[in-house]
C-alpha cells in the first residue's frame, strides 16, 4: 500500500520564531519526519497550503478535496489544524471518496518539546492503512468517523458528537 501524506496547515507545522516571540510557518516537517521514520511502505509528502485552520476558507477545503480526487493512493492523511479539522472532514466526507482519508493535527506544535505531533502523525498512518474507505478524523489515540466528531474545546480531545448530551445533561 502506498500512502500520501498531504500538509494543509495547522499548530502541527507551526515554528517559534524567537525574534518576533511568535508562532509561524516555515517549511512543513513532514519530510524530516517521514526521513526519520524508517517507513516500510512508499509514502509521499505534498504541500497543499501551510495555513492556521482558523484562516481556512471554503476555496482551501475545494483545494484540499480536489487533490485527494486526483491522488492515486487510496490512502490519504491530511495534516490540519485543529480548529476546524471537522469542517474540513465534513466536506471530504460528503463527496464520498472511495479512499481511505484520515485528517490529524497536534495540540502542540512538532518544533515544541512535549509535542503530540508525532504520535497523532503515526496513528493515523495506522488507521489510514487499516481503515475502511471514508473520511476519519484521528488524534490522541483515537478516530472517529467525519459525521460524528466534534473538538471538545474545554477538554483539549475530539470526541463523539453524542458525548456528554446524556439526558441529565444539556
Amino acid at each position: 500500500m502506498t500512502l500520501r501524506i498531504l500538509a494543509a496547515g495547522g499548530t502541527f507545522d507551526k515554528r517559534y520564531d524567537p525574534i518576533s516571540g511568535t508562532l509561524g510557518f516555515g517549511d512543513t516537517h513532514l519530510h524530516e519526519i517521514v526521513a526519520r521514520a524508517r517507513l516500510a511502505q512508499p509514502v509521499t509528502v505534498e504541500v497543499a497550503m501551510l495555513i492556521d485552520s482558523l484562516e481556512m476558507t471554503e476555496q482551501h477545503r475545494q483545494v484540499l478535496l480536489e487533490r485527494r480526487r486526483a491522488a492515486a493512493e487510496r490512502a490519504i492523511v491530511i495534516v490540519h489544524g485543529t480548529d476546524t479539522m471537522v469542517e474540513t472532514a465534513g466536506v471530504l466526507g460528503q463527496a464520498g471518496l472511495d479512499k481511505r482519508i484520515v485528517l490529524t493535527g497536534a495540540m502542540q506544535p512538532y518544533s515544541v518539546a512535549g509535542s503530540d505531533a508525532l504520535f497523532n502523525l503515526g496513528f493515523a498512518m495506522g488507521w489510514a492503512a487499516g481503515a475502511e474507505p471514508g473520511v476519519w478524523v484521528a488524534m490522541n489515540g483515537v478516530a472517529h468517523v467525519w459525521h460524528d466528531v466534534r473538538k471538545n474545546r474545554e477538554r483539549g480531545v475530539f470526541e463523539p458528537l453524542s458525548a456528554g448530551q446524556g439526558p441529565d445533561q444539556p
